[in-house]
């Protein structure tokens, strides 16, 4: 399976794909990869949450996605005041990984309980 690299991110980001733009300056190229490894096996996620072409809760699934050529939902939600909008050929993806050991085996178990599959079998996929 491929890895997701930063060059790949701002192929797709190039290209045109993303439709949607970013309230975040950053985000984290490791979440990137295990949420597109969890897509291309067919995983489901919560749709992801927008006010009018921003994306306000979502940033990560939604690159994902995109690299996965997988649809996701949306419902629609708030920007305060304080939210920015980022272009993005403005956001940076850094290297950093983002999720604490324990943070990761969570979300695996959430995804694993919203799927409907075993636990082991998230984990495999993320390998």
């Amino acid at each position: 399976m491929e890895q997701i690299t930063h060059e790949i991110i701002v192929n797709i980001i190039k290209d045109g794909s993303a439709s949607l733009l970013s309230s975040h300056a950053k985000l984290s190229i490791p979440i990137i990869n295990r949420i597109y490894k969890k897509m291309v096996n067919d995983i489901k996620f919560d749709d992801i949450k927008i006010c009018e072409c921003l994306i306000i809760d979502g940033h990560h699934r939604y690159i994902s996605s995109l690299l996965a050529g997988v649809k996701l939902g949306s419902v629609p939600s708030y920007r305060t005041l304080a939210t920015l909008e980022y272009e993005w050929t403005r956001v940076e993806f850094v290297e950093e990984e983002w999720d604490t050991k324990s943070r990761i085996k969570v979300l695996n178990r959430l995804d694993a309980d919203f799927n409907n599959i075993p636990i082991n079998k998230i984990i495999e996929i993320t390998k």
